[in-house]
């Protein structure tokens, strides 16, 4: 569904943001796309609905070439920006203005999305907070059921029950034909969402795995000391000793931390590379 070959970005020749980068990715998945602030994920986003263009090396999303932005590429892709910007409308116009570009449109889904998200109707979009501004748009973008939806930094200005609404609705609209990428900072948003992780660290793709097998290398637990144990790959105090990332070689079963597997990425990224190596 979403393929990158040997793709290549940067704003100039000299500085780039990620060097032949490699990437398959498929539908009936959720992935988080993970990265420090600079490491180039929304540049990433950007290539891939054809906002920006790869100096080397080929991307095709649903059998197209962003880069072309044809017809019939931009009926099944959808894409919500870190920064949003609405007309000043109200959201009956905007349904009117736009709905019409996805032949897969279902108003019904959309109504219900609005009402869940409780965003008033007789406002113009330019007269609601950020919040639900972000709101109508993540309404707007599942209800068209594109074939991919990629997402960058979603929650962005949602309070905290807007973010569990948020996560409710996203897993109630993935299908087997459906992808749906989500770019964050916000690490803890993606619980209990993501079925697959991405993690881009030093232009490149450290972790692309399903959290299952993620779960299958590594264990995430707490440790009554770290002192002299050289399995820790990252490792934080907490009231009953150390929270703890260490290579699974028990094969015992935890529940992933995203926020520690990032951090554990971050440390020790030849360690992590040498072990989803293989």
């Amino acid at each position: 569904m979403i393929h990158l070959n040997q793709v290549s970005f940067g704003y100039s020749k000299r500085n780039k943001l990620f060097e032949n980068l490699s990437l398959k990715l498929e539908p009936g998945h959720i992935y988080g796309l993970l990265g420090k602030n600079g490491a180039g994920k929304s540049s990433l986003l950007r290539n891939m609905v054809g906002l920006l263009f790869p100096r080397e090396g080929q991307i095709e999303v649903a059998g197209y070439e962003p880069r072309k932005r044809q017809p019939a590429f931009l009926q099944d892709v959808f894409f919500i920006p870190e920064e949003i910007y609405l007309p000043s409308v109200t959201v009956e116009k905007y349904l009117e203005m736009l709905a019409p570009f996805y032949p897969k449109f279902d108003e019904k889904q959309f109504r219900g999305y609005i009402a869940e998200l409780d965003i008033p109707h007789g406002n113009k979009l330019t007269g609601m907070s950020y919040g639900q501004k972000k709101k109508v748009l993540i309404a707007f973008a599942l209800a068209t059921n594109t074939r991919v939806l990629i997402m960058d930094e979603p929650t962005n200005g949602l309070d905290i029950p807007s973010k569990s609404q948020f996560r409710k609705l996203v897993s109630s609209a993935l299908d087997k034909d459906r992808l749906i990428l989500i770019s964050t900072h916000q690490v803890r948003d993606l619980d209990n969402l993501i079925d697959a992780i991405i993690i881009l660290e030093d232009s490149k793709i450290m972790i692309r795995h399903s959290l299952e097998a993620v779960s299958e290398r590594l264990y995430f637990g707490i440790l009554p000391s770290i002192e002299y144990d050289d399995r820790v790959l990252y490792s934080e105090p907490s009231l009953r000793g150390y929270k703890a990332v260490f290579e699974n070689s028990l094969q015992e079963e935890s529940r992933v931390d995203l926020e520690h597997l990032f951090n554990a990425v971050i440390e020790n990224p030849a360690r992590i590379s040498q072990i989803f190596a293989h």
